[in-house]
């Protein structure tokens, strides 16, 4: 998105020189005739870049400059002052300037000095970023699969990918609803700026205002300098907000306001900060039920549920597995060093009948450790963590099979398994399974399981 910059100047020819130069460059201008006037915009709108004259009527450049850093520290101030008033400009860094330029303007002095600055800024916010980065282990990885429900999550990101619109991802832990914000992020108008995603419930509640919003220096203890927050880190980009549910109470109306104001108020600040973010939000719990129960707003969860991505658990999708298991097979051969082929028959067995409680984190976890111990071109029974190594083999279909027939084969006897088991009750052996009830009836009518 092209930078927005205001442009203060009480000569109208000023101003529009520069403005005309700044729009030929693609950036977004406004223009304020003296600093009063600059000083009301700057508190309706952000603006990454204000150009100021220092000698101006109402309000002079140096005020203007201190009440922008007040308001908005982020905003990089460039100001404009006659060659005989260095100490002028000198006064202005100390305040908070990011540089100057003397008069009479050289454009192309001008243009340099835009492209270094802001090329300072996004670096300065990219540092900040990759600092957090560092510190978890991220798998850029694209979402892997082709049953058809995740054909439908594929889709639904193409649609809204080009969109602005506020975006629900639900799921249980470890389906990947992380993969999912950051291939909406990427797909976007918003690719080049940042990617911001902070866990909700990983925050202490005392610190996540302050981490969230920012702050101002000498706000409450601690506070030692100005803090921009994630909302502003994430300028321009997406902001996701993995597990919203745990977001305290009384500061989702912060959020909602956030989301439908376009501006948030840091601590200890009493004048809004504009904000160009796209949100994204993340769940494993059912928000209406936590509606209900007085733990999440109402509002808030129909503003963030405008467009919602549910992720379907392995258990619904066991087609993706094998597409999965060769997914992490490569990964983990690469990362490790180990000349690993794929896993036997045997294994894929276990693998396709194991209950995934943790889902695809549980499944690349499994795999990363078979690549550790396997010794030999395929993953071995050996290889597998001991719980595995005690599942019967006995039912396991002749290795002469189709893997799709050989997969519906397991799922058959597997279901039925569990129907006797639970006298043939529908609901609780869909519970068992982890999957609803429409597709256990979908599922046994599509493989001809016995229902009685």
């Amino acid at each position: 998105m092209p930078h927005r910059i205001l442009v203060v100047d009480d000569e109208q020819i000023i101003r529009d020189s520069i403005s005309f130069i700044l729009k030929k460059e693609g950036y977004t201008i406004e223009e304020a005739a003296n600093g009063k006037l600059a000083f009301d915009k700057v508190s309706e709108q952000a603006f990454d870049v204000v150009i100021t004259d220092i000698e101006m009527p109402v309000m002079k450049g140096i005020e203007l400059l201190e009440r922008v850093m007040q308001v908005s520290p982020q905003t990089i101030v460039l100001v404009i002052t006659a060659y005989g008033s260095l100490e002028t400009a000198i006064a202005a860094l100390r305040a908070g300037a990011s540089d100057y330029i003397l008069k009479p303007l050289e454009f192309d002095e001008l243009l340099i000095k835009m492209k270094r600055l802001l090329e300072a800024r996004a670096l300065t916010v990219e540092n900040q970023l990759l600092r957090r980065e560092i510190q978890r282990e991220f798998d850029a990885s694209p979402i892997v699969g082709k049953s058809p429900a995740m054909k439908r999550v594929f889709d639904t990101i193409t649609t809204v990918a080009g969109t602005g619109s506020t975006v629900l991802v639900t799921g249980k832990s470890g389906t990947g609803k992380e993969l999912v914000a950051r291939a909406i992020h990427y797909n976007s108008t918003r690719r080049e700026r940042p990617f911001v995603a902070i866990n909700c419930g990983a925050i202490p509640e005392s610190l996540i205002e302050s981490e969230l919003f920012g702050h101002k220096r000498g706000s409450f203890t601690g506070a030692v300098a100005d803090k921009i927050g994630y909302f502003k880190a994430a300028e321009g980009g997406t902001l996701f907000l993995d597990e919203v549910s745990e977001m305290p109470i009384n500061l989702q109306v912060k959020l909602l306001r956030a989301i439908e104001q376009r501006e948030i108020i840091p601590v200890g600040m009493s004048t809004p900060l504009g904000i160009d973010t796209r949100f994204i939000a993340s769940t494993n719990r059912d928000l209406q039920k936590e509606v209900e129960a007085g733990r999440f707003r109402e509002d808030l969860y129909y503003r963030l549920n405008v467009v919602e991505i549910h992720l379907p658990p392995l258990s619904e999708r066991k087609e993706d597995i094998p597409l999965l298991i060769e997914h992490f097979i490569v990964k983990y051969r690469a990362e490790l060093r180990k000349g690993v082929k794929g896993v036997d028959s045997e294994v894929m067995r276990l693998l396709l009948t194991h209950t995934w409680r943790g889902e695809v984190r549980e499944l690349s976890n499994i795999i990363e450790r078979a690549v550790i111990f396997c010794k030999n071109d395929f993953v071995a029974l050996g290889d597998l963590p001991e719980f595995f190594r005690n599942t019967s083999r006995s039912d396991f279909p002749d290795d002469n099979k189709p893997l799709q027939q050989a997969m519906n084969e397991l799922e058959r006897t597997y279901i039925e398994r569990v129907l006797r088991k639970h006298t043939f009750d529908k609901e609780q052996t869909a519970a068992v399974l982890g999957i609803s009830l429409p597709t256990l009836y979908r599922r046994i009518k599509e493989l001809g399981i016995p229902q009685e």
